[in-house]
């Protein structure tokens, strides 16, 4: 049996968010530091940035004990943030920095798994 601790998988998402932002990589990075510090999540690198077809964006951040991504698709005005971290840290600190941000009070079909 390993010692480390559970793991827990966030999953938001948030509709009608504005166009501009789902193509920027740069500030769409920007922002996952922010959530990512907000929680107290240590980062060793920059997010790695992939612009997807039809101008979405894949963003991957990789955490001392996990990740957080985002996945932009502005066809439909729709981001996508999944965060993978150890039990006990904070992962819906993350998702309210993303909620301010994009001006909704609550992400749609946030879910939270325990992953052991």
């Amino acid at each position: 049996m390993s010692n480390a601790p559970p793991l827990i998988h966030r999953v938001a998402d948030f509709r009608g968010v504005q166009v501009p932002a789902l193509r920027d990589g740069a500030a769409m990075a920007g922002l996952m530091l922010s959530a990512a510090g907000a929680a107290g999540f240590t980062t060793n690198e920059s997010p790695i940035v992939r612009e997807l077809p039809r101008d979405g964006l894949a963003l991957v951040l990789l955490l001392d004990a996990g990740h957080l991504t985002v996945h932009t698709f502005p066809e439909r005005e729709i981001v996508v943030v999944d965060l993978l971290v150890a039990a006990g840290r904070n992962a819906q600190t993350a998702v309210d920095v993303f909620s301010r941000k994009f001006g909704v009070s609550e992400a749609r079909s946030a879910r939270s798994f325990d992953r052991g």
